[in-house]
């Protein structure tokens, strides 16, 4: 983890909503990359939620293509914060299975199953720290 992930991203994120809240923008769901800390996570609901009006506003975590241990960290960090409700992981779910379909070294249903396979994965280690 670099001092720019685990020190900078999550205040710039923070100050990213702040701004945005601060122009008008509202919005119910924020998809944010994920954090390495429960209190970054924290941080984020709670800019998220502030203000009039926000108390039901949620976050998700964002894979941002990221390999497998990165995704687990983040979920791990995020799911049991009030005001975090899930994951909105694309590339880190069906990426390889893709290439290797389109390489034409798996089969398309083997491709399926491996995608299946990962979102079941991360959807266990999230509810898994939710429930922790």
């Amino acid at each position: 983890m670099t001092r720019y992930q685990a020190e900078l991203r999550p205040e710039l994120i923070s100050r990213g909503i702040a701004d945005a809240q601060s122009f008008g923008v509202e919005v119910d769901v924020w998809k944010l990359e994920g954090v390495d800390r429960p209190e970054d996570a924290e941080m984020l609901a709670d800019q998220a939620r502030s203000g009039a009006g926000r108390e039901h506003v949620a976050c998700t975590v964002l894979g941002a293509g990221a390999g497998d241990e990165r995704v687990e960290r983040w979920l791990r960090a995020a799911a049991p914060v009030d005001g975090f409700c899930g994951f909105a992981i694309g590339r880190s779910i069906w990426k390889r299975p893709l290439e290797g379909y389109l390489a034409e070294e798996l089969r398309r249903e083997e491709a399926a199953r491996l995608i299946a396979r990962h979102y079941a994965h991360f959807a266990d280690v999230y509810m898994t720290a939710a429930h922790a």
